[in-house]
């Protein structure tokens, strides 16, 4: 396994290990960990975020959704795998206002491509002058359509095996289809990172009638199964699991 590979499993390891208190799982920095001081200290420590990322940021809060949007020391810790793979191409489905695209865009090189999936036209008209203002707007490809047959349409244009990175952070019944045409779509040694996987903590012993928990519960058992892929599990955000195709 490469030595930056190595890194990624370790630094999950190390995350998981290191929680504090009655539970690890603390939130986002914007919604339920606002007011954890060691959450706090982290942001405050450890953020940089582009001054076009903070207004993007900033108006993404205005929106009643809010909540859904990636927090800021997630989507850095994303950007810098993007570094670390030396990423180029990359797909996020569930763009929402597109902090985290224009995050991933931010990380690359002048020839990266972010292909962008949203299915609101609100959102998509939200995210584009933040696109613009940062000089990105040439990296990032909003497709406004059902994120399946995005996904289906980059297979069928002969890019299976090609993409860098994945972020899946969309609608939850669909988080394993999402999961098995990204494995397609990604290259070997690619990374894929799933959001939401601990969902406020509800995976465990998912009550009988929370149809969403149960589907997570049921694709982190599969990842954990699935002899195809390298896997790590974080208490980043709302849970974050990192998977490397092997």
């Amino acid at each position: 396994m490469a030595t930056g590979i190595k890194m990624i499993c370790c630094i999950g390891l190390a995350v998981v290990l290191t929680g504090v208190g009655k539970s690890a799982l603390i939130g986002k920095s914007h919604s339920g960990g606002k007011d954890d001081p060691v959450l706090q200290y982290v942001v405050n420590n450890s953020l940089r975020e582009h001054p076009v990322l903070t207004k993007l940021r900033l108006r993404t809060l205005e929106d009643q959704w809010s909540i859904m949007m990636v927090a800021s020391e997630q989507a850095q810790f994303m950007a810098n795998l993007i570094r670390l793979i030396n990423a180029t191409k990359a797909i996020e489905i569930g763009m929402y206002t597109g902090y985290n695209a224009l995050s991933m865009a931010l990380a690359m090189s002048e020839n990266g491509r972010v292909v962008a999936c949203e299915i609101e036209d609100t959102y998509v008209d939200i995210a584009t002058p933040f696109f613009k203002e940062a000089g990105v707007d040439n990296k990032i490809d909003v497709r406004y359509q059902i994120a399946m047959k995005t996904l289906s349409d980059l297979i069928a244009a002969g890019e299976a095996g090609t993409y860098d990175f994945v972020f899946i952070d969309a609608d939850k019944f669909n988080y394993d289809r999402y999961y098995e045409k990204s494995l397609e779509l990604i290259r070997t040694g690619g990374i894929i990172a799933i959001d939401n996987v601990l969902w406020s903590g509800k995976v465990v012993n998912p009550a009988p009638e929370d149809l969403t928990s149960q589907a997570l519960d049921a694709l982190n058992k599969k990842l954990h199964n699935d002899q195809r892929i390298e896997l790590s599990m974080l208490i980043v955000g709302d849970g974050l699991s990192i998977v490397i195709k092997r």
